[in-house]
């Protein structure tokens, strides 16, 4: 689900977008000024929210970008093997999350971790 959308010279250092139908965050931004004739050029850096791919891409300014709305929850860890197994600790609702592997080998069992929802995704991003 988009939250909204913003020209690309709008964007920030840290802002959430949307690349490929997947969530990515902006690392990096330079933007060219204009020419007598052209439009300014937006240069961005970004890492993708799921798997930390890094992405280049230059865009026009005038060019939209979309930003999703990430759901920020926090939650407790029932077990550990290919997928982590998380109580919410609002709803009490048991979800199978995909875990990064630096940060699956700190969990254990009932400690609280944070999860992030994007799009109908969610992933592990720290423990809490």
């Amino acid at each position: 689900m988009v939250l909204k959308i913003i020209n690309a010279t709008e964007a920030k250092i840290g802002t959430n977008i949307m690349l490929d139908g997947e969530a990515y965050t902006i690392k990096k931004m330079d933007i060219s000024k204009t020419g007598k004739h052209g439009h300014s050029k937006v240069r961005i850096e970004a890492v993708s929210i799921m798997n930390d791919q890094k992405k280049v891409f230059v865009i026009p300014g005038h060019d939209k970008l979309d930003v999703p709305m990430v759901n920020k929850r926090k939650g407790q860890v029932l077990s550990v093997s290919d997928k982590v197994s998380v109580m919410d600790l609002e709803s009490f609702e048991t979800l199978e999350i995909h875990c990064p592997e630096e940060i699956k080998s700190e969990i254990q069992e009932n400690s609280n971790v944070e999860y992030w929802e994007i799009n109908g995704q969610t992933i592990i991003k720290r423990i809490t």
